[in-house]
């Protein structure tokens, strides 16, 4: 889905802040969203990581950027906690009125959870721990095959990054069956498919920037198809010699 959180390849968000302290937590409080997180998850919440990554995309745009890291895990636990069950959205703003010193005039400025009135079906347990899995069928792509990949843009979770869709690459590394992400997170199945490492040219992604760039990503089978023109056979060929 499009949404904040894919800030990959876009301008005027400024420099990744990146801490060399390795300090965990920075307060109280984000401490007590890590163990709230755990404790959803054990209470039912939710199966998968891949349904609670899909639950932070889909919290306030605003709140995305201003509340941090621990922030967007509280908003999303919000969210599937109420599209559970097993909290209101009613409840979670009465907590909020008795710990707020000065409650807002609006309380979507602080409540960044937006539930669906119609949530995903749960779906099945994991059956096994990890996200690797056996595929029975050898892979559709090999290392060096030319693909492009998908445009659709759906509202659902993915993996497949905005700024990468709809581009070529080539495949450089096949890592066997993994839990396919975009049906994990609606409770659809693991439905296991192959991932990829595809490589591309900086140009193709960002034309205008540095020639010299290559960017790699790790991609799903479900997102890529075989590229086949004359222009890039004849390359295939020139390379090859």
């Amino acid at each position: 889905m499009d949404g904040i959180h894919d800030l990959g390849g876009k301008h005027g968000y400024g420099d990744v802040d990146h801490e060399v302290s390795g300090t965990v937590f920075h307060a109280r409080w984000e401490a007590a969203v890590f163990a709230m997180v755990n404790a959803g998850a054990r209470a039912g919440a939710w199966h998968n990581f891949d349904r609670f990554r899909h639950a932070v995309e889909r919290i306030d745009p605003v709140a995305y950027l201003a509340h941090g890291y621990y922030g967007r895990w509280l908003g999303g636990l919000e969210t599937l906690l109420v599209e559970a069950g097993l909290v209101t959205t009613a409840e979670i703003e009465q907590r909020l009125k008795r710990v707020s010193q000065s409650p807002p005039v609006s309380f979507n400025e602080h409540v960044a959870a937006r539930p669906k009135a119609q949530p995903d079906p749960m779906g099945p347990l994991p059956q096994m721990a990890g996200s690797q899995r056996a595929i029975p069928v050898p892979s559709e792509f090999k290392v060096g095959d030319r693909v492009t990949t998908a445009t659709e843009v759906q509202d659902h979770h993915t993996r497949l990054p905005a700024y990468a869709r709809g581009k070529s690459g080539r495949i450089a590394g096949v890592h066997g069956g993994w839990v396919y992400p975009d049906d994990n997170a609606h409770g659809r199945g693991e439905n296991p498919c192959y991932l990829y490492t595809v490589t591309f040219d900086g140009l193709e992604l960002w034309p205008g920037g540095d020639p010299l760039l290559t960017v790699s990503l790790d991609l799903f089978a479900p997102y890529l198809k075989h590229v086949t023109c004359p222009a890039n056979d004849a390359q295939d060929a020139q390379e090859s010699k």
